[in-house]
């Protein structure tokens, strides 16, 4: 699942964001860290759902966290997700949105630091012990840290860093300004709150939420694929280049292990002719291995024996 973590420097609409994303509702909770799910609207996944006359209906979403604050152990939260939406004020009198992503940039860095620092301490600790792996990490460890001390972010290291690291300044950035001259945050949390056909009287382009998912699928390279059937007709994310495998993963741990084959049709195919049935008898579905590079819009049925 899409994992995205808010950042931004105080009101700067972090947690607006947070509501218009989510529709959580939740209010300025000063100090609080806010979790939720983002639905990813995606108009094929309707069509497919009438196609196969599911009785229940799941778009694939996403995972946002808002955290309070910009400081190394509440940025430390966001060490797992997959992106950073960063959030800058573009409204007030004086407003430099440029110069708030810089000094974003220089909190994550810090946050780096800190973890880097934190870490070297623990590993070389460790190393006493005579491990080799590490004291070569510890070794590595050193050479990061000089790193940033020099002012540079992890996204321009050149080679492999340490697994454990985790960095924050290595991750997929979308910059979102709060204002004329990007969203107006305000009014997207409002539109949130109306019927979607009513809401989208009111917009000149696409909603906040779909505007910031597209910048986050080209930031990350991700496709979407369904599956569909009586049941239930879902979106699912996953990487561009993943495999059937994964996919099948990503959906249960179980299926995954019990993988034997998927039936793969494109979701066009089936729209437009009705039935899995008569995508069938057209030659239009095809039997894929474990290791088929699945591809944007398709229908996976898999297969699997546990």
């Amino acid at each position: 699942m899409l994992e995205a973590g808010i950042v931004g420097l105080p009101a700067a609409g972090k947690t607006t964001l947070f509501n218009v994303l989510t529709r959580a509702g939740v209010g300025p909770d000063f100090g609080k860290e806010h979790v939720g799910m983002a639905p990813i609207a995606d108009e094929r996944l309707g069509q497919l759902a009438e196609v196969v006359s599911a009785a229940k209906v799941t778009p694939a979403a996403a995972r946002v966290t808002d955290v309070p604050g910009t400081g190394p152990q509440l940025l430390g939260n966001l060490r797992r997700v997959d992106a950073l939406l960063e959030v800058a004020d573009g409204f007030s009198s004086g407003a430099d949105p440029e110069g708030d992503f810089e000094r974003l940039e220089l909190e994550l860095l810090v946050a780096d630091r800190d973890h880097v620092e934190r870490r070297l301490e623990r590993v070389s600790k460790q190393a006493k012990s005579g491990d080799a792996g590490l004291r070569q990490e510890a070794t590595e460890l050193e050479r990061v840290l000089e790193w940033l001390d020099a002012g540079r972010s992890l996204r321009d290291w050149e080679g492999s860093l340490p697994p454990e690291l985790e960095p924050l300044t290595t991750k997929p950035v979308v910059r979102v300004v709060n204002g004329p001259a990007g969203i107006d945050l305000k009014l997207e949390a409002e539109l949130a709150e109306l019927p979607e056909e009513e809401a989208a009287e009111f917009r000149e382009g696409e909603s906040a939420l779909d505007e910031v998912v597209h910048r986050l699928f080209e930031a990350l390279g991700l496709i979407t694929f369904f599956t569909a059937g009586e049941t239930e007709a879902r979106g699912w994310t996953l990487r561009r280049g993943q495999t059937a495998l994964e996919a099948a993963a990503s959906i249960h741990t179980d299926i995954a292990r019990g993988f034997i084959r998927a039936e793969v049709v494109h979701w066009s195919d089936l729209v437009e002719l009705g039935s899995y049935a008569e995508v069938a008898r057209r030659g239009l579905q095809r039997l894929e291995g474990k290791t088929y590079e699945v591809q944007d819009g398709d229908v996976l049925t898999v297969r699997f024996n546990v």
